[in-house]
Formats: C-alpha cells, structure tokens, sequence
C-alpha cells in the first residue's frame, strides 16, 4: 500500500515562503509530483522529478518553486517563494507508484492520470 503524507502548508504573507514535504510510507517511486487545488478550480499540476532527479516545471511556476528530494527520507520536498494571494490552495504530492528503477521517460505533472496514489494535500493561504 503506497501511503504519501504532506506536510508543511500553513498561512503566510504575501512575498514570503514555504517549504513543503511529502513523506511516501516505504520506498522511492520512479516519478513523484506536486500538485494543487483552488476552491472553484481544476487541480494543476505544478512540478514532478523522477528517480533519477530529473526535473519538470509547469510555466505558471517556474522560477518560483522547486521541486528537490531526499531519498535516504523518502521525501520530496516543493519551495515555494514569492508567494502572492494567487498560490492559495490545497497542494498534493503524488506518485506513479513504480519503483526507483522503473526507467521511465515520462515524469510529468501535465500527466495527472499517470499518477495512482495521492496524499491528502497540506494547505496554504497566502494573505495580501
């Protein structure tokens, strides 16, 4: 049973910065991504790094976060700076669920239905 756990949201001014974490239960997976949720809206995908600490950013991001890992602490973690009113939302991390060694070539937030097991997300607000 993959069990990933996020952590780190909270409430913060605008201009100032957050780092989340997401704890996966056993093991690194080949592809691991971060995603978010604003009340009314469809949920995005922000950032995903692969086993071999391959990145991908989606445009509406890039520059202001980064996606890093750990893999001694089967974490992955998301910064995020810069942060303004329009970063408000609920973020998820999730995963292929593959194994380290998968090899894959497609780790990519754009790629939702890739990903099969999801945290239950971390939030932060962000006041202007």
């Amino acid at each position: 049973q993959v069990q990933l756990a996020e952590s780190g949201g909270g409430t913060v001014q605008a201009g100032e910065s957050l780092r989340l974490a997401c704890v996966s239960s056993k093991y690194n997976y080949y592809c691991m991504g971060w995603f978010r949720q604003a009340p009314g809206k469809e949920r995005e995908g922000l950032a995903a790094i692969d086993s071999d600490g391959n990145t991908k950013y989606a445009d509406t991001i890039k520059g202001r976060f980064t996606i890093t890992q750990d893999d001694a602490k089967n974490t992955v973690y998301l910064q995020l700076n810069s942060l303004s009113a329009e970063d408000t939302a609920m973020y998820y991390c999730a995963t292929d669920g593959m194994p380290a060694t998968f090899g894959g070539t497609w780790c990519d937030s754009g790629r939702q239905a890739d990903f099969r097991y999801w945290g239950q997300g971390t939030q932060v607000t962000v006041s202007s």
